[in-house]
């Protein structure tokens, strides 16, 4: 693994955990506690484990978010503007801030960008070595982490409901009778995004067309409910 973390001290990377104080599934997310460590205290401390980080920061707009965040090792250099901390902002707008506002204060121009969410906290600092060695090795503009879908969530297996009707989501499912037709398909488990700097800035993508992968066959957690913090709380639990 030495040999090829050189390639990783060539690159300025910045690390950000986008964390607001917002949110409708459960009040104050991200200060939500697995073991009595906050999600945003978890993904900080994955970040310290990453010694050729150039700079790791928290995106949020919550004073005591901002301060966990200090206490795992994560900067919190400016505020989340109140207009980049509603429910429909996307990602690329939030990493686009933190950036331009990064490279202002620092004065250098970061070549990689690193998403973590505090939502997934089962992820751990190889996770997102793999993720930015393949984006390097490969010379993708992005590279997304992902799992593999249970095939009884396969998309020619859902439905829409229309008025008082059921449709498929994809005709092609009516054509559907034992799951061995089935391709297999996979979803994003939100833990590691990685960028190049023109794949943010210029294309305005996360997610490129040009995005390598790396799957995840460990068990991961999403948090969006109380049900899905318990899952992470049972997944961590269980690995130490």
């Amino acid at each position: 693994m030495k040999q090829n973390l050189d390639s990783l001290f060539n690159s300025n990377i910045l690390v950000v955990v986008p964390a607001r104080g917002g949110s409708k599934g459960i009040k104050l997310k991200n200060l939500q506690k697995i073991n009595g460590i906050s999600l945003v205290e978890i993904a900080g401390n994955v970040v310290s484990e990453l010694d050729y980080i150039n700079q790791a920061i928290v995106s949020t707009d919550h004073p005591e978010i901002a301060n966990l965040a200090n206490k795992s090792g994560l900067d919190s250099p400016f505020f989340r503007p109140k207009d980049l901390s509603g429910d429909f902002i996307s990602d690329v707008e939030v990493l686009t801030h933190s950036l331009k506002e990064m490279e202002k204060i620092k004065k250098i121009q970061y070549d990689l960008i690193v998403m973590l969410q505090p939502t997934s906290p089962t992820r751990k600092p190889y996770h997102v070595t793999k993720a930015i060695l393949k984006l390097i090795e490969k010379k993708h503009d992005s590279v997304i982490t992902i799992s593999k879908l249970d095939s009884k969530y396969h998309p020619l297996k859902q439905f829409l409901l229309e008025d008082q009707n059921i449709k498929y989501f994809d005709n092609k499912g009516q054509t559907i009778i034992a799951r061995q037709q089935l391709n297999d398909t996979y979803v994003r488990n939100g833990l590691v995004y990685v960028m190049t700097r023109d794949c943010l800035i210029n294309q305005k993508k996360v997610i490129s067309e040009n995005c390598g992968y790396l799957i995840i066959d460990e068990p991961t957690a999403n948090i969006d409910s109380l049900e899905d913090l318990k899952l992470a709380q049972d997944l961590i639990s269980s690995h130490t």
